[in-house]
């Protein structure tokens, strides 16, 4: 007999990457249909909220089945509002679930309510998501440090917003999550991970609302079912995405808090090998990128990358080699090369998992998949810096680089070449996960060059979305930009599936000893 969905509730849910993953896990029973539906997702962030709406509008139909309108909408025949009012009960569904929404005080009467009528009663569910984690980022610590306010910055409280959800409406599980930074971030001198696994242990205890209906929480890492009993180990927490064939090195932490009544152990997450860059983003479509400052022609774009030829390399390593790449790949480029193309890909007969968990047959139109303008200086570095990667197997570090081309930067001109960001040029290996894919995507595409020498451009948008494993069918909302910045800072949802299939697992046990 086949178990009812349980219901999931999302905070700072973002685009959807972890509620995405929850509504298409099925258990270790594998049954057909998904084994969570979203009851609720808050966002405040506009552009991020009308990604979340598009989707729990998709997810309101079984899986494969949402309606033809969907991908004419995609395929840019119709605008969203003649998508939403052609499916007036889905749109009123996502309405209901998709909520653009700040949490804080001002707002913790309407949170409540809301939660509360989504659950309707529900004995069983899941509460996932967590904090915005800029305060706690390694990179965002090392730029804030010194500034007084840092120590005060309210953003290292907002995991108190989250446990005060836990306190209020006791889910039987929840799953928090944040970056690495956290494991070693501090308040006032103190460890905020440790204060946070304190404080998740006895959410009302923490805000000073005890109660009858303020249970305690055991709390467990991924790689460790057994309940905590001494001081916690930050590798219990420590997930890292390419063991769970995610194709990218995304290292992030999950805290997973079962109540105490529930007398259950949480099963481990398996590892799986990762596709890696090329057989996830390989088989899209080939473009150009546009460039900036000169008309954006074909010809003027490779006649600045060709441009190489003509430079002085100076006595770098493998000069030669990497000239004659460089020059031969742009002798002739064939004329057919755009800046989009959104034609979409044929299946391989060996798609690894991950991939084919990014597949619908039924779509026709890539969306996302159009380059961006680069200056010719960059492109050149582009070009160098992937035939160095094909040549050397690496991607460059700054000292690899000819005088000729590297940036007219401080951190460059002030000793940078062998002390600070020496990698500010990264080319994504074809053959290896990619690099962590992160917000900061949005300002540049120096961390994301696309191996194929070719195309001497950075990452579009759906090759980002594809090696945060987003579906192929989902759809960003917003300047691109701001998709960029949706896709960095979510969760890779083939990585949630696995956790919600945990999870799936352990709420069916709790079920049995009802």
């Amino acid at each position: 007999m086949e178990i009812p969905p349980y219901p999931v509730v999302d905070l700072f849910a973002g685009p959807g990457g972890l509620g995405e993953g929850f509504a298409t896990a099925t258990g270790s029973r594998r049954q057909n249909n998904p084994r969570f539906f979203l009851a609720a997702s808050i966002e405040k962030d506009i552009w991020a909220y009308k990604t979340l709406y598009l989707r729990h509008f998709f997810r309101h139909f079984p899986p494969g089945e949402a309606p033809e309108a969907y991908y004419h909408y995609l395929d840019g025949a119709i605008e969203s509002a003649e998508l939403f009012a052609s499916h007036p009960d889905a749109s009123h569904h996502a309405r209901k679930s998709a909520l653009h929404l700040t949490l804080g005080q001002e707002n913790h009467a309407d949170v409540r309510k809301i939660i509360a009528e989504r659950l309707s009663n529900a004995s069983l569910w899941v509460l996932i998501g967590g904090p915005p984690c800029q305060a706690y980022s390694v990179a965002g610590r090392s730029r804030m440090q010194n500034m007084p306010e840092f120590k005060h910055d309210e953003r290292h409280l907002l995991y108190r917003e989250y446990l005060r959800v836990i306190a209020e409406h006791t889910p039987p599980i929840f799953v928090m999550e944040n970056v690495r930074g956290l494991l070693s971030a501090t308040y006032n001198g103190d460890s905020i991970f440790q204060m946070i696994l304190e404080d998740l242990k006895n959410p009302g205890s923490a805000l000073g609302v005890l109660s009858a209906r303020s249970p305690g929480y055991e709390l467990h890492g991924l790689y460790c079912p057994k309940t905590l009993t001494g001081p916690a180990q930050p590798g219990e927490f420590l997930i890292k995405s390419e063991l769970h064939g995610v194709p990218q090195t995304r290292h992030r932490v999950f805290i997973v808090g079962v109540r105490s009544d529930l007398d259950i152990e949480l099963p481990q997450l398996t590892t799986r090998e990762p596709p890696t860059v090329e057989q996830t983003i390989g088989q899209l479509p080939k473009i150009r990128s546009g460039i900036t400052g000169r008309p954006d022609t074909l010809e003027t774009w490779t006649k600045a990358i060709a441009s190489l030829d003509k430079m002085n390399f100076e006595n770098c390593a493998h000069t030669e080699t990497i000239r004659n790449e460089v020059t031969s790949v742009f002798e002739f480029v064939p004329g057919l090369f755009r800046r989009r193309d959104s034609s979409y890909p044929a299946q391989s007969a060996d798609t690894d998992d991950a991939v084919a968990f990014m597949y619908d047959p039924r779509m026709r139109t890539l969306t996302g998949h159009e380059s961006r303008a680069h200056m010719p200086s960059d492109l050149r570095r582009y070009a160098y810096a992937a035939a160095f990667a094909k040549v050397t197997g690496k991607s460059p570090r700054l000292r690899d680089f000819p005088s000729a081309l590297l940036p007219a930067h401080r951190d460059v001109t002030n000793g940078g070449v062998e002390k600070n960001f020496t990698d500010r040029f990264r080319v994504q290996l074809p053959h290896r996960p990619a690099s962590t894919i992160t917000a900061h995507i949005a300002k540049d595409g120096h961390f994301y060059i696309h191996y194929d020498l070719e195309q001497c451009r950075s990452l579009t948008v759906r090759e980002a979305a594809r090696l945060q494993t987003f579906p192929d069918n989902y759809k960003f909302e917003g300047p691109r930009t701001q998709q960029y910045r949706q896709i960095g800072n979510a969760v890779p949802p083939y990585l949630a599936r696995q956790i919600g299939d945990v999870v799936a697992d352990a709420l069916d046990a709790a079920k049995e000893k009802l």
